[in-house]
Formats: C-alpha cells, sequence, structure tokens
C-alpha cells in the first residue's frame, strides 16, 4: 500500500502528460483534415469572351483562324499567323523593340495588353523590359508601353517580373501577376487590379506568386484562377463586386512536384486544361525548348468532389 501511494502522483502525471499529448495529436489531425478538404468551385462552362483580333488585320484581308503567335520559334516578338496549318504570318520588325512577351490579352475593341519575358540571354535593357504592360493599337498596330508598374524590379537573382495578365470583360480592368521579389523558398508576389481607363490600380495582393492567369464563372461566384509558380497547384481567389477576397483557395495539385502551371483554360463543362512547365525563377527552366511542357484534362467531378486528371 505505502508503495502504491508513493508511485501514485507519477502514475497521475504520466496519466496527464498523455491525456494531452493525444489532444495535441487530435488537433493537428483535426487541423490536417480540414486543410486537405476540397473546395467546391460549382459548376462552370466554357463561355465566348469578348475580346476580338485588332482591325488594321482586317484592312490587311488576313483571313481566320487567326493565330497570336509568342513562342519566340519563328519571329521574335509577337506575330499573328494564319492560312493553311498557320504558315503564314503578319510581323513587323517595329515589334522586336521590347525584346519578348509571355502572355497576352484581347479587348472588345481589339486592342492586345502584353506581359513581358526574359528569354534565353540578358541584355542591358532586359530587367528594364520586366516593370512594363505593353500595348498593341488595334488601329495602328503600333506597340507601346501602356503603364510602367516602377516597384517592380527584375534582377539577375529572379529576371522575372510581370508575368501574366487577363482581361475582366466586366468591368474593362486587367489582373496582372508580378513576381520580381520571390525566390524558390519565398513567395512575395503581388496581383494588380487595374482599371484601363484610368491606369488606376484599384487593387494590390501581396504574396501571390501567379505564373498564370484565368478568370473563371461558375454556379459558385467569378474567381480569379492562378497556376502556382512555387508549387504544382492551381490556386483560385473569388471576387466579389470587382474586388478579390485575398485568401486563395486551392483547388488541385498536381503529383510532380517539379510541374508548374503555366497556361489555363476553360475548354467545357467542368474541364479545364492546364498546359506545366518546371519553373525556379531561373531563366533556363522558362525558356526550354517545349519537350518538357505537359498539358492535362482536369474534369471537374462534382458529385464525388474530385478532380479527374488526364495527360493530353
Amino acid at each position: 500500500m505505502y508503495n502504491l501511494k508513493k508511485y501514485l502522483p507519477i502514475v497521475i502525471a504520466i496519466f496527464i502528460v498523455s491525456i494531452g499529448a493525444l489532444w495535441v495529436i487530435s488537433k493537428k489531425n483535426s487541423k490536417k483534415i480540414k486543410e486537405e478538404k476540397i473546395f467546391d468551385i460549382g459548376t462552370f462552362n466554357r463561355i465566348r469572351g469578348c475580346g476580338r483580333h485588332p482591325n488594321f488585320l482586317a484592312k490587311l484581308r488576313v483571313p481566320q483562324p487567326i493565330a497570336i503567335d509568342l513562342s519566340q520559334q519563328r519571329y521574335k516578338g509577337l506575330a499573328f499567323l494564319y492560312g493553311r496549318g498557320l504558315h503564314q504570318a503578319v510581323h513587323l520588325k517595329t515589334w522586336e523593340a521590347f525584346d519578348y512577351f509571355s502572355t497576352y490579352a484581347l479587348d472588345p475593341r481589339g486592342n492586345i495588353y502584353l506581359s513581358p519575358m526574359p528569354f534565353v540571354s540578358i541584355k542591358p535593357k532586359t530587367f528594364e523590359f520586366q516593370k512594363n504592360i505593353y500595348f498593341l493599337d488595334t488601329n495602328s498596330g503600333n506597340l507601346s508601353v501602356w503603364l510602367s508598374l516602377d516597384e517592380v524590379k527584375a534582377t539577375p537573382n529572379n529576371p522575372f517580373g510581370v508575368i501574366a495578365l487577363v482581361y475582366d470583360c466586366d468591368d474593362n480592368t486587367l489582373w496582372v501577376s508580378a513576381i520580381d521579389e520571390s525566390s524558390y523558398s519565398k513567395s512575395r508576389g503581388l496581383i494588380y487590379h487595374i482599371d484601363i481607363a484610368s491606369k488606376k490600380i484599384l487593387q494590390r495582393i501581396k504574396g501571390v506568386d501567379a505564373l498564370s492567369l484565368a478568370l473563371l464563372k461558375s454556379s459558385k461566384g467569378k474567381f480569379l484562377l492562378m497556376g502556382d509558380a512555387r508549387k504544382s497547384q492551381l490556386l483560385a481567389m473569388k471576387i466579389k463586386e470587382s474586388r478579390a477576397l485575398v485568401t486563395p483557395i486551392k483547388l488541385l495539385e498536381l503529383s510532380n512536384s517539379l510541374e508548374h502551371i503555366r497556361k489555363i483554360k476553360i475548354k467545357g463543362e467542368n474541364l479545364l486544361e492546364l498546359q506545366t512547365i518546371p519553373f525556379s525563377y531561373t531563366l533556363i527552366a522558362q525558356t526550354s525548348d517545349g519537350e518538357d511542357r505537359k498539358y492535362y484534362k482536369a474534369v471537374w467531378q462534382r458529385n464525388v468532389l474530385s478532380w479527374k486528371f488526364k495527360i493530353r
């Protein structure tokens, strides 16, 4: 009996510590389950965009179909491909003044907004180019700097600045992504929401490294989709009354951690097409020859709240 009394406080202490440990583990597991919950994006479908090709192409009697080429494989800057097999092109030498472009967006008048991209080698003006949004006039075909974001500063450590943009048909604005302050270990990217008429920045969203952007409307509302530059995942921010709710939602993640989503397209009913590339904030990965780019079809199965993937 004496021995039992002697060790009773130790037994009680061990019991209390065990209960505490079980509680902590339970809380961690609960948090993990909560974080891994699949977000229900609702049902969605492809909708016709409001953008159109520039007026000067019609004046030149360029027939449909027309493809805008930023690949740099045949032409520096940009080109408009047309004809059988898209083997003919409209390309002006003056369009090469700002080097290379990453993404483009068309507005209802046929103007084109372009984001820059460092390509293959660094030149004296390369870093300066990365802070600009470029504009191709629908009537004249003149290419110029539309807006300079002077706070965007590309460097040899990270040559990327403004990297992606998308036109919002609802309010004549641009959503623009910049990743100049980010690195493989730190996410310091910015999303800008810019009013086109006034060139005023309506909203800045910090801490999001978006390698690609797209807009999606579903039964759950309007979303800005973002391909994560640091992880192999697709993020979304809900847009309400022309403002983004600043907490990103993870929609899906690819199994290969080296793949990052470079292009996002809404292709049909509950169907996304995702183009992936290797990306590590270095020039070599982004300017590869395309052989390591992959295409996925991602089907949203709302009845079971999961994504089904298929390599195209």
